[in-house]
């Protein structure tokens, strides 16, 4: 029965969901931003493949994963970054979104200490539904029994469609800012026409800075900032990063419009051209009931494939490790 009521959860998350965000959200991290801003590929110029898991709503068996892999470098040959990225998210055995894309990234020196990056990004987008373990609302009787099977006809029908995005990244001196839109085109997902099942675009902002404590021991703090907007759903984040060499604590609160506050924790630690991370997203106000405590897991690695030797010059973004 544990298991019946996890599937009728699913169910209710993703009608009820879907009016506020419409895909899986991987957070402010930015060894995941690419997907969402493709200014970044290439921005720590040498080549770097990424691997990165997320369970949601850990000890629940909602059975919510994310998968999340990519490439990226910069090029002389293309005055700038490119790379690729694959993810998964398995929504409790009853959706599954695969995503696939190429990114681009033109470098620009726009000033004595003003570099700008211009990205672009194509991708596929492919939904499948799988139905069969499904339970639907009218199939719960009174006295909390299951009757099978449902008067509703769902079908375990899938959709790929074709995406698009763009995206900028500013950075001057310790500061570092960007501004992208995904899902320019707001791809159908359901083929029927209806704008309800169009993906939304959305909307995002990020900021980060880099500051000096202790000079000796290499000390930083840095300040973070992100907002994502897409269609009728709100998420901001501030937080902060603390470096001592290779090693790496966040914290940071998030706030959206549906009236929850998370807090997010996390580490990271760097070995010449090997890092791994872990961060743990909980909540601590909620207007849903339903909402768990704990709301992610986040683990992963980036490791440093090869040295690119810059024939122009360029500015190496120096992303915040978490």
């Amino acid at each position: 029965m544990k298991n019946n009521l996890g599937l009728i959860f699913v169910f209710l998350f993703i009608v009820s969901g879907s009016i506020f965000c419409q895909e899986a959200n991987y957070g402010p991290g930015y060894q995941t931003m690419m997907i969402d801003n493709p200014a970044l590929a290439g921005s720590r110029v040498e080549g770097t493949m990424r691997l990165s898991y997320l369970n949601f709503y850990p000890g629940h068996h909602y059975n919510f994963h994310s998968v999340f892999f990519s490439y990226d470098s910069y090029f002389p040959v293309l005055h700038g970054g490119a790379g690729f990225y694959i993810t998964d998210d398995y929504t409790g055995g009853i959706m599954n979104d695969l995503r696939s894309g190429l990114s681009y990234s033109y470098f620009l020196q726009a000033g004595k200490k003003l570099f700008i990056n211009a990205g672009l990004s194509a991708s596929i987008f492919r939904r499948g539904f799988n139905f069969t373990d499904a339970i639907l609302p009218d199939q719960i009787d009174a006295m909390g029994g299951i009757s099978i099977p449902s008067a509703e006809i769902l079908t375990n029908e899938k959709r790929t469609v074709l995406d698009v995005g763009t995206g900028f990244v500013a950075t001057s001196g310790r500061y570092i800012w960007g501004f992208a839109i995904n899902h320019l085109a707001e791809p159908d997902l359901a083929g029927n026409g209806s704008s309800a099942d169009r993906l939304r675009r959305k909307y995002l902002l990020h900021f980060a800075a880099d500051f000096d404590l202790i000079k000796k021991i290499n000390l930083k703090i840095r300040p973070l900032a992100t907002m994502i907007i897409q269609g009728g759903f709100i998420s901001g984040y501030a937080g902060a990063l603390l470096e001592a060499n290779s090693f790496f604590v966040n914290s940071g609160i998030l706030i959206n419009n549906n009236n929850n506050i998370d807090v997010q924790a996390g580490f990271s630690y760097r070995k010449e051209n090997l890092a791994i991370f872990y961060n743990y997203r909980f909540n601590i106000v909620s207007k849903n009931s339903l909402m768990p405590f704990s709301l992610t897991h986040q683990t992963g690695l980036a490791v440093g494939l090869n040295k690119v030797q810059k024939r122009i010059k360029v500015r190496t973004i120096n992303m915040p490790e978490l």
